[in-house]
């Protein structure tokens, strides 16, 4: 497999995904030019949510699809924002408007709470063709906790307030740093494994 439609329109995932796929020799085309709106994503699991966008992109492009299903659970908050992250705070406005608002959001829900562990999760699911009965799923966990006060000018959504080694933020790393150990990445690494072994 040479190349895949990357189910997103999001620029951050976009950049890291189409990244860590080059690092495997495959190239990763973005939905959007090839005439890919955003998917319905109704569903209460990142699961199902990553099912119906990969299915989504690859039933109008005819090509192998892969789709994320991300976001940021808190166990204060039992596990929200979880897969409301992008929109934790509403839709309205563009994409960096909607992550100050989360995020302030976050900040308020948080700012009582002395225990602010939380994790970002991410499911990745790669179908060859829209009607695919084995879609290859593969997930990961980046653990970390929440600072009230924002740092890094690095990645997106959350990023400035996800503490990941107890001295820097999410947006404190680089980008090769955090695609080496990001949650993404690991989901990433584990369907490359599953993507190895169905290839033989």
């Amino acid at each position: 497999m040479k190349q895949v439609v990357v189910a997103s329109n999001n620029p951050g995932k976009l950049r890291e995904l189409g990244a860590m796929l080059a690092a495997l020799g495959i190239e990763a085309m973005p939905q959007s030019p090839l005439g890919v709106g955003e998917a319905e994503e109704p569903h209460e699991t990142f699961l199902e949510n990553a099912l119906a966008k990969a299915r989504h992109a690859s039933r109008i492009t005819g090509q192998p699809a892969l789709a994320d299903d991300s976001g940021l659970c808190v166990t204060a908050l039992r596990g929200a924002p979880g897969v409301h992250s992008a929109y934790y705070a509403g839709s309205e406005g563009r994409r960096a408007e909607r992550d100050a608002r989360n995020n302030a959001k976050l900040v308020s829900a948080l700012r009582e709470i002395p225990h602010r562990g939380a994790y970002y999760y991410c499911v990745l699911v790669l179908v060859r063709s829209a009607a695919d009965p084995a879609p290859l799923v593969a997930d990961g966990e980046w653990h970390g906790e929440i600072v009230l006060q924002p740092r890094g000018e690095n990645g997106f959504g959350y990023d400035p307030h996800f503490l990941v080694d107890g001295s820097r933020t999410a947006a404190e790393l680089s980008a090769d740093e955090k695609n080496r150990v990001s949650h993404r990445a690991r989901a990433l690494t584990a369907l490359a494994e599953r993507l190895k072994r169905a290839m033989g």
